[in-house]
């Protein structure tokens, strides 16, 4: 019984395509001119999360075949893409800042909830042990700042208009 096994899910290394790791690298014709691209996606993923010029190959005309060098090269910087995509994301939906009242500090923190039918951000303050102390509902286009944070505050966490 001599059966020739395959493995489904061993990773694919040729010359212009390559899996592993959670990536596919794949070697493009660049439609901008006659170079070649190399495009990175993340399993699961129809859209690339990288797509950079790649190398020619000695003949000039051909691509410059993959190897495991620059396939770990390029999930790194694939992978620090999507992470900055990630960071710029949660910095555009997630904001605070700091209002000192008579009993202490508060953190006034504005989260966009980014919904396709009802978009909407809940405005949040907590206390000095991080406790909530006040959450509304308002507008996702809210502007917080420590002045308007101040005002939300000083007027007893009612919900701004």
């Amino acid at each position: 019984m001599n059966e020739e096994i395959h493995d489904d899910d061993a990773p694919v290394q040729e010359a212009r395509l390559w899996q592993g790791n959670g990536w596919t690298a794949r070697v493009i014709k660049n439609e901008d001119d006659d170079g070649w691209a190399v495009a990175m996606y993340k399993d699961g993923e129809s859209e690339p999360a990288l797509v950079g010029p790649w190398t020619m190959g000695r003949d000039k005309k051909n691509p410059k075949p993959l190897d495991i060098s620059a396939f770990h090269t390029l999930v790194k910087t694939a992978s620090e893409v999507i992470r900055r995509h990630e960071q710029q994301l949660h910095a555009q939906l997630h904001k605070s800042t700091v209002v000192s009242t008579a009993e202490g500090e508060l953190k006034v923190t504005l989260d966009i909830v980014p919904d396709e039918d009802n978009p909407y951000a809940l405005l949040s303050a907590f206390d000095q042990m991080g406790e909530r102390v006040a959450q509304v509902r308002v507008r996702p286009d809210f502007k917080l700042s420590p002045s308007s944070a101040s005002t939300w505050v000083e007027n007893e966490f009612r919900a701004p208009r």
